[in-house]
């Protein structure tokens, strides 16, 4: 990577785009194992800056205007103060639904400008998307209306005022800790009545907030705050509160590794470590079994995946849960904050950079103990004062994980808690050409070759652009699910190496404003609110869609796919065994994996478009 501009590629971009696309794949996802997406390195200090200055300087700055006890130029009054935790978690929710946390830039596909979000969901008239439509009066519609930009400004405004507002002192904590405050519990009331209507109206803002993460936190700090500033509250009211904070970022950290167990997240390591400005090429060599020859994962990725990740990221939480020793308490603590700085430092596409800061410095704040703050030795989960309050938190924490992959098409992989875990909702759409240039007449939208030639200070060429949007094609067969569905878009489509293939997620970042990693939100009903905007002919718009993996840690569950067609919708289900993608190379060169068709929609046929006769071989077109 250059600071300026990206690296030279192995090949010109108009050679690659000239390539068919098993070809194609082949030579991005091979350039992919040393140059990951090879964006400029001057992008990766916007980052930084955009993590430690507009996040956590800022955030800590305003909680220190807020606050007396939390001073911007003391360090040591970072750290053991829980309002700090309150603060820097509802900052973080505002930059989230504004746009600039983990979905903002490059990496999520956010290239000029840069924000997506909040420029979208001021505007009527752009694609909404309501979870239930159909079933909740008054969410009807994917169009968004003045009604839903007010909703809105109404969550904006409900997270600014928990922020500004100046924190009350706590009159009763156990002898050692430092005097603390609390945000004062009404604060709260109003974003947990505005994001949950704004959650039904449009899931995509609902998301983006990052809900699942950030609304426990306030919804405990509503409840338990109004116990802990009441009067006559007691010492053991303010160690059940901090035990409850403690617990909901346990159930996040095993949830996440619980849904690393299977087949998907080794695929994950490899390609995540390749995208990595501070790491030496042999070293992403070596996360591969034989560069170029073989891109699964060696043994070093699966200890890496397995052991480095999945045990970490569960037994550590775990055993914080449990420990009631100060010593060992921090060096587990400060185990998750290099966890995290690792995570941050591989700069890995659609990864909440921001939200790893926060959990990482957390870690430190609650388990740290550091300046009379939250000793284990007091704060554990066998010191609660109040055990019946365990029951709700752990019911209401455990809640999104169980369902989530029980019925993976029922929940976000979000609530599910499935944090690049690698089994994910996914589609690729296969457009023909000209289809990707009418995407631009839906309300606000620019598609990101259109974006990338005036990227500043290094515009790319059309031929740069088209490459650089293919590379996300190529990163997606580097996964599991990108080989299934790429099989799938191989038995279908006899013309596919004529049209503009792209990754969904890339895609949908143009048309609703945000995306991360969720596939549920371009499924067949964002196609349809696409069909009924453009009235697109059958076989312009193919996209092959997969759902998550249901139960991945459970052998031969298989893994379930759609067939979508713009204009007719779904035309095919189907599975795949995940075993099957995992045995493949990115580029399929043994030709697609098996596909276990279960349902056809009536009438449709797959056509041979060379001879308009029926399908004869593996390859097809809908129409």
């Amino acid at each position: 990577m250059g600071f300026f501009k990206p690296a030279p590629e192995p090949m010109a971009p108009a050679a690659v785009l000239a390539l068919p696309l098993r070809e194609r794949v082949r030579v991005l996802s091979s350039t992919w194992v040393t140059e990951g997406f090879n964006t400029p390195r001057m992008l990766h200090v916007v980052y930084i800056l955009k993590m430690l200055g507009l996040y956590f300087a800022v955030g800590l700055a305003i909680t220190s205007w807020t606050t007396s006890t939390v001073h911007f130029t003391d360090p040591g009054t970072w750290f053991n103060h829980i309002v700090v935790y309150q603060k820097l978690a509802i900052w973080l929710m505002l930059l989230e639904v504004i746009g600039l946390g983990g979905a903002f830039g490059p990496l999520c596909g956010h290239f000029a400008p840069m924000l997506g979000n909040i420029r979208y969901w001021l505007r009527p008239g752009t694609i909404r998307m309501a979870p239930w439509g159909k079933r909740v009066p008054l969410t009807g519609g994917d169009t968004r209306t003045g009604f839903d930009v007010a909703l809105y400004i109404a969550v904006l405004a409900s997270l600014i005022y928990p922020l500004v507002v100046t924190a009350v002192p706590v009159s009763a904590v156990p002898a050692g800790t430092t005097a603390q405050e609390l945000i004062p519990a009404y604060a709260f009331i109003p974003i947990l009545i505005t994001m949950p209507l704004m959650g039904l109206r449009d899931k995509v803002i609902f998301l983006a907030g990052r809900s699942e993460q950030y609304l426990p936190i306030m919804l405990w700090s509503a409840i338990l705050g109004a116990v802990v500033l009441r009067g006559g509250a007691t010492a053991g009211d303010f160690v059940d509160m901090v035990v409850v904070f403690k617990i909901i970022i346990v159930i996040v950290w095993v949830g996440a590794g619980v849904s690393k167990l299977g087949e998907h997240f080794i695929n994950v390591v490899p390609p995540m470590i390749s995208n990595s400005p501070g790491q030496p090429n042999f070293i992403k060599r070596l996360h591969y079994r034989s560069v170029p020859d073989d891109l699964r994962p060696s043994k070093l990725a699966w200890f890496m995946a397995h052991i480095a990740g999945t045990a970490v990221e569960i037994a550590i939480p775990l055993a914080l849960l449990v420990v009631s020793n100060n010593d060992a308490a921090r060096i587990l603590a400060i185990a998750m904050l290099v966890f995290h700085i690792f995570i941050t430092s591989t700069f890995p596409l659609a990864v909440p950079l921001e939200w790893n800061v926060y959990f990482g410095y957390i870690a430190i704040v609650l388990w740290g103990g550091f300046g009379h703050g939250f000793e284990a030795s007091t704060y554990n989960i066998w010191n609660v004062h109040t055990p019946w309050l365990l029951i709700p938190v752990f019911a209401l924490g455990l809640a999104g994980p169980i369902v989530g992959n029980l019925r993976p098409d029922l929940v976000s992989f979000l609530p599910s808690m499935r944090q690049y875990a690698g089994n994910w909702a996914s589609a690729v759409w296969a457009m023909r050409p000209g289809i990707e240039a009418r995407l631009n007449e839906l309300p606000l939208v620019e598609s990101q070759i259109d974006q990338l030639q005036r990227m500043a200070p290094t515009p790319y060429t059309r031929d740069e652009a088209d490459m650089t949007m293919q590379k996300a094609v190529g990163w997606r067969s580097m996964h599991s699910q990108g080989r299934g569905l790429l099989s799938v878009l191989f038995e279908h489509l006899d013309d596919i190496d004529t049209r503009e293939v792209r990754e969904g997620e890339f895609v949908c970042n143009t048309i609703l404003g945000w995306n991360f990693g969720d596939g549920h939100l371009h499924d067949e009903r964002l196609i349809a609110a696409v069909q009924k905007r453009l009235h697109l002919q059958p076989g312009d718009l193919v996209v092959a869609y997969c759902e998550s993996q249901a139960t991945p840690w459970k052998t031969g569950t298989p893994q379930h796919y759609r067939v979508i067609d713009a204009a007719l919708g779904v035309v095919e289900r189907g599975a795949w065994s995940v075993k099957d993608c995992t045995a493949e190379q990115p580029w399929l060169p043994n030709g697609p994996i098996p596909l276990d068709v279960s349902w056809t929609a009536p009438g449709f046929v797959r056509r041979d478009t060379l001879t308009g006769g029926p399908l004869t071989g593996r390859t097809a077109e809908i129409g």
